[in-house]
């Protein structure tokens, strides 16, 4: 993928343990990012403290600046999460508490994937749909398709490497990914007239 000019986008991981199928698949983008797209991590969300006004108003916690930053120069996030008691983990939702409070807000009109990944058959999809939701309000650039939901993830994955070993999962990214950047593209075009 050579067209236009090259893409930068960054993963917000909505899990702390490192064995995590949705760890694994964040740690899995840089690899599989097209010719002219880089793939980077953003900082650890386990860094942020729970949110809080005084705590806020006291001053943002350096590392919710930094991730601001690093969204703000992306252009786009790929955010990879499991799915907690059908909704989203409370560390994902406590780490978007915190960056929707910072000025300019770095969603606002960021495009942006979502990938989970799951035991489970249906591989996340409440999560996604709770995701979904949240991100309406921040005014992101949520792509519709290709839907990246890993169900059965128990056999596509090798938690003792720390891989995703299987291709048709890995290759889906790589769509998924492609998606984003022209997504991504269309955003960045200058209005016409």
């Amino acid at each position: 993928m050579t067209q236009g000019t090259p893409l930068h986008f960054v993963t917000l991981l909505g899990s702390l343990r490192k064995a995590s199928f949705n760890g694994i698949v964040a740690r899995t983008l840089p690899d599989l990012a097209p010719e002219g797209i880089t793939i980077a991590p953003l900082g650890c969300i386990s860094a942020f403290p729970h949110y809080n006004q005084d705590v806020q108003d006291a001053g943002f916690p350096e590392p919710v600046l930094a991730m601001a930053e690093q969204i703000r120069a992306a252009d786009g996030v790929i955010v990879v999460t499991p799915e907690y008691n059908y909704s989203v983990p409370g560390v994902l939702k406590n780490a978007l508490d915190w960056l929707s409070r910072v000025t300019p807000q770095p969603f606002a009109g960021k495009p942006l994937a979502i990938q989970t990944a799951s035991p489970g058959a249906i591989g996340g999809a409440r999560a996604q749909y709770h995701l979904r939701q949240s991100l309406v309000f921040l005014n992101a650039y949520v792509l519709n398709r290709p839907e990246v939901m890993i169900g059965q993830a128990t056999g596509k994955f090798d938690t003792d490497r720390l891989e995703l070993t299987d291709q048709k999962t890995r290759d889906f990214l790589v769509t998924q990914i492609t998606a984003l950047a022209e997504l991504a593209r269309t955003v960045k075009k200058p209005p016409q007239g």
